[in-house]
């Protein structure tokens, strides 16, 4: 860190900064220095998510301004000294992307202008020069240091993954969501040639070989691909992520286990032999993410969390094996560890989720939770709602219903177009169960996203089941959803739900918008302003149905806010008002 201060807060974090309120969010995307000295992660302390930069051995942090739109990740250059930072204007899907220096000083946009949206940022190793791909239709590389922004590749459903130190050869990835190739490409002659299927490939640091996320088998595997030759390094269960060191000898995978829990291991990429995985614990959290080396291959940063802690920074000292909190709250000494549940579906599928349960016996009122996604998975993580509503007496079940991410790739696509109706009956399935194990008794459903969406078509398919409902940004019809969404959305969703003109008939009968009429529970429907992913058009006609209708409802709009609620503020009142409405109807006497 040298030079002057631009428009910079400077901040000692003073003792007790870090308790727990309820609407934080916490601190994510570490990416640390070329020294590994420094962190650079984005936090909500300040109200809103914001670039901050720390001495990974000090409390003293400097708030980096990047302007008024929130900022969703940051990334540290390894040659350069810049930070890539990416907003979300407005709180919606759409994104771009700003360099700064690390003292606040020479802000400016390098992509997504316009209605572009910038996603897939990447700094290449040892290199001023940023990958990331606009509208996943163009390939671009821009060097900082000789300010050229060069577009590598354009095609449909296109992202660019990495591109290799003599600058020949780029990965790029293609598809849908669920049925995504990995591409190596010739620069020069365009020639591409298959890696495997999967989302993440990136180039050794010499550039002789390609290490994939591959999920060409049953379940995510690290390969690598040296020619033609491709070796299995980590499999067995779900290889969640994966970060490869400067020195190209040691990657850092990251595993999901139990349903979702997390476990850590270093793999010796130089040896024939054992070469692992040697496991990096005890982790601080149930929950990890966001693996990032520093460039000695010294220190590990990453991000942790569980029931009761958000989101946190840390790092792990190589040598030494210390784990240190960058910045993290602890654990809050009330909060409630849930237990992972088994589930038979109607058909026989295996399912899990997790139940937060009242320490007072039950039955209980209880709250179903549906994840988005479909391809999200629910983790034993920070949930400030499942928290406060356990803490009124409301057990809260939060499932994994087919098309989950986390049990295979035959899950994940279990609920793929016309097979949507089995995962509709996974919520009654749920149901029965919370009821004949003598946990619930009132039900509620609510969702966020395709877990709105699931709400919906829950409370309407199976009216008798719910005493109450709450749909956050959910789809209520496919038709308007695939007609107002953003066009990369629309193309990337097909495969999951359908083709809107092909498949017309069965996204009708699919969505629930159509079966209003069957609704009993009062419905509860949250929407931000600037949702461009699923467009406040969804709710909007749902809450003009249930006004025609007379049916008890309330709408809690959110100006300034796009598919997720970005400011504490909102995450508070969001909060407040889901707390107050579920706990009358579920615990009125």
């Amino acid at each position: 860190m040298t030079g002057q201060l631009h428009r910079v807060d400077v901040t000692v974090l003073p003792a007790g900064w870090n308790r727990v309120e309820p609407e934080i969010a916490g601190n994510w995307s570490p990416t640390l220095s070329l020294d590994g000295r420094h962190m650079a992660y984005v936090s909500d302390r300040g109200g809103a998510p914001a670039v901050w930069v720390q001495p990974v051995d000090s409390e003293l942090t400097f708030r980096v301004d990047t302007g008024p739109e929130p900022v969703s990740a940051v990334a540290w250059s390894s040659g350069g000294g810049w930070l890539a930072c990416r907003t979300a204007p407005g709180g919606a899907p759409r994104q771009e992307v700003w360099l700064v220096r690390p003292d606040g000083s020479d802000l400016h946009q390098v992509a997504g202008f316009g209605d572009d949206t910038a996603d897939d940022m990447r700094w290449l190793p040892g290199r001023p020069v940023l990958a990331l791909t606009e509208n996943l239709t163009s390939a671009i590389l821009i060097d900082v240091t000789a300010e050229t922004r060069t577009v590598v590749a354009r095609g449909d459903l296109l992202s660019l993954l990495d591109v290799d130190p003599a600058g020949r050869f780029a990965l790029l990835r293609y598809g849908p969501r669920g049925a995504r190739e990995i591409m190596l490409r010739d620069l020069s002659t365009g020639t591409e040639k298959p890696v495997t299927r999967g989302e993440k490939a990136v180039f050794s640091p010499g550039g002789g070989c390609v290490y994939a996320l591959s999920q060409d088998g049953e379940f995510p595997a690290l390969i690598r691909m040296a020619g033609d030759a491709v070796e299995v390094l980590a499999s067995g269960g779900e290889v969640e992520d994966f970060t490869i060191t400067a020195d190209g000898r040691t990657a850092a995978v990251l595993f999901n286990v139990r349903g979702g829990e997390s476990e850590a291991a270093l793999i010796d990429l130089d040896h024939d032999g054992d070469r692992g995985p040697k496991p990096v614990s005890p982790l601080p959290g149930p929950v990890v993410g966001g693996l990032a080396w520093s460039f000695d291959a010294a220190t590990l940063a990453f991000t942790a969390e569980g029931p009761g802690r958000p989101h946190g920074v840390w790092i792990w000292r190589r040598e030494t094996g210390e784990m240190r909190a960058v910045s993290a709250a602890p654990a809050s000494p009330e909060a409630v560890h849930p237990t992972l549940e088994v589930v038979t579906a109607h058909d026989g599928l295996t399912l899990t989720g997790w139940l937060f349960r009242p320490g007072t016996p039950g039955p209980h009122p209880t709250v179903l939770w549906f994840h988005g996604g479909p391809e999200a998975q629910e983790r034993p993580g920070h949930g400030p709602l499942f928290q406060s509503l356990v803490a009124r007496g409301i057990a809260v079940f939060a499932p994994n219903v087919r098309g989950s991410s986390g049990f295979g790739r035959a899950f994940v696509e279990a609920d793929n177009g016309a097979r949507r109706y089995d995962a509709i009956e996974d919520v009654r399935s749920c149901v029965t169960f919370l009821r004949e194990s003598g946990i619930a008794g009132r039900v509620g459903i609510m969702g966020r996203s395709y877990g709105g969406y699931l709400t919906l078509a829950a409370l309407t398919a199976f009216p008798d089941l719910f005493t109450v409902g709450v749909d956050i940004c959910g789809m209520s019809d496919f038709d308007s959803f695939y007609r107002h969404t953003e066009p990369w959305i629309a193309a990337a969703a097909v495969s999951k739900y359908g083709h809107p003109v092909h498949d017309a008939g069965l996204l009708r009968d699919l969505s629930p918008l159509h079966r209003l009429d069957r609704l009993r529970a009062p419905l509860l429907i949250v929407h931000g302003e600037n949702d461009s992913n699923v467009p406040v058009i969804e709710a909007e006609r749902v809450v003009a149905s249930l006004t025609e209708r007379g049916h008890p409802h309330r709408y809690l709009f959110f100006p300034g806010e796009g598919h997720e609620l970005l400011h504490r503020s909102a995450r508070a009142e969001f909060l407040r008002v889901t707390l107050d409405w579920l706990s009358f109807y579920l615990t009125a006497e």
